[in-house]
């Protein structure tokens, strides 16, 4: 299965092992081009001038049309269980409109904790509890 990558730029080193992970069980796996940058920097994916430089926003929603499943690595941050910020948030609203397959890694926040909490859950994800297994 092709799949994309996606989550906050401060999962990178998560982003490429996960990567590394699904590799060898077989998958395609794509994942932003400036992860390297941002393993050294995570601050660089809240610099627009970084963002327009690279274009990383609109590689990205390529990234998700052009695959089969998007996953999201939606670890815990700043306190909130199964952060999924807004840059994420249209990857998912992508993967749903072109009907991807949409896994996450964890449940997703509470809507006490991000509001938009609802608009994931309506994209009816696959919930994989941590198990890159059950990615079908």
């Amino acid at each position: 299965m092709k799949i994309a990558i996606c989550g906050s730029m401060y999962f990178s080193k998560e982003m490429l092992d996960t990567k590394s992970r699904l590799e060898k069980m077989g998958h395609i796996v794509s994942v932003p081009s400036d992860i390297h940058d941002c393993v050294k920097n995570p601050e660089l994916s809240m610099d627009m001038e970084h963002c327009l430089r690279t274009n990383v926003q609109e590689e990205c929603f390529d990234s998700v049309a052009n695959s089969d499943a998007i996953l999201v690595l939606n670890y815990d941050k700043k306190g909130i269980e199964g952060y999924i910020g807004g840059a994420t948030l249209m990857e998912i609203g992508i993967a749903q409109h072109f009907k991807k397959k949409i896994f996450l890694l964890y449940p997703p926040p509470k809507i006490e904790d991000i509001r938009y909490s609802l608009e994931i859950q309506l994209a009816k994800p696959a919930i994989l509890n941590g198990d890159l297994n059950l990615l079908s």
